[in-house]
């Protein structure tokens, strides 16, 4: 079936903030005796719900304060984006360009999604037109907040293209029955027999595939 729309992921597709933000985890927990590396923490973090993530932690390293971690992490968190943030090769210019309805779904809060949109100028593009799994009390990879997502655009998932860079994201946009274009240097071996599963390394390679499926 011809797209209709787009759904964009956030970080880590149109913007590289997941790497910023496991180093700034990375030395929180450096803080607390837990000595993982940047790539250790963002394989942890990387389309998981951060809750999840830091249960994780707790439960390998029971010493850590998880209360007192989580309040730090987001209090920090904007600051280091809004002052180091860049988008993803090549994101601007494609989302300005594309003329399909699109929107954004993120496991992250609004605040979060906003000023990484900001930071790298495609705010305004998505103005309205934005999802946080925590307003909807569903986080990837259950399809809830790509149904949400294509509900905002008005179309079903099964007229729209879901572009996401980690495995989670990419469950999601299957179980709710989208196109998923895998974006990124993830291991999407996994997907590569589905039917619906399309693999992109940039954004050269994901107009190529909304010019062949729109």
């Amino acid at each position: 079936m011809n797209i209709a729309g787009v759904i964009f992921d956030c970080d880590g597709t149109l913007v590289d903030s997941e790497r910023l933000a496991a180093g700034l985890l990375r030395d929180i927990l450096n803080q607390h005796q837990v000595l993982l590396s940047v790539d250790e923490v963002l394989q942890r973090f990387r389309g998981v719900q951060f809750a999840l993530c830091l249960e994780g932690l707790c439960r390998d390293y029971p010493w850590l304060p998880g209360d007192d971690i989580e309040p730090e992490f987001r209090a920090r968190t904007l600051p280091l984006l809004q002052e180091r943030l860049e988008e993803m090769p090549g994101a601007v210019e494609f989302v300005r360009n594309l003329s399909l309805p699109k929107c954004v779904a993120s496991n992250g809060p609004r605040s979060k999604i906003e000023t990484c949109l900001s930071t790298v100028g495609l705010l305004d593009v998505f103005h309205g037109l934005i999802v946080s799994a925590y307003e909807v009390q569903s986080w990837k990879p259950s399809p809830i907040l790509i149904e949400h997502a294509a509900e905002l655009l008005g179309l079903a998932p099964t007229q729209c293209l879901l572009v996401e860079d980690s495995i989670p994201g990419v469950e999601a946009g299957l179980g709710a029955g989208a196109q998923v274009a895998g974006y990124g240097d993830t291991d999407f071996s996994a997907f590569m027999d589905n039917a619906n599963f399309h693999r992109v390394k940039d954004f050269g390679e994901l107009k190529e595939l909304v010019q062949r499926i729109s």
